[in-house]
């Protein structure tokens, strides 16, 4: 958790966007936001969702894995909910089948 933690807020720090941390394990009230505001499809089959989760003001954007899925297809910013700055990579993928 740790490791994904600090992948997600080198990220951040690393290109200027600006967040909020909130820390769960010292504030019960942010647990309970935590716990209350991941979608029920997107909760583990059993306990509680583990950090990091990851929000956009209260809209829940995903988990560790959809931030890595959207870090790696270059589609973060769109991932975030934000637009990206000139010059940066933005990646754009339509799925389809071929005939």
């Amino acid at each position: 958790i740790k490791k994904q933690q600090q992948d997600v807020l080198g990220f951040l720090e690393a290109n200027k966007i600006e967040f909020e941390e909130k820390d769960i394990a010292a504030n019960e009230e942010n647990r309970k936001w935590m716990r209350e505001n991941v979608p029920e499809d997107s909760r583990p089959a059993s306990g509680n969702p583990l950090p990091p989760q990851l929000f956009n003001d209260s809209r829940y954007l995903g988990d560790y894995e959809a931030f890595f899925e959207a870090r790696e297809n270059n589609a973060v910013y769109a991932f975030l909910g934000l637009t990206a700055p000139p010059g940066s990579k933005v990646g754009v993928y339509i799925s389809h089948s071929k005939p």
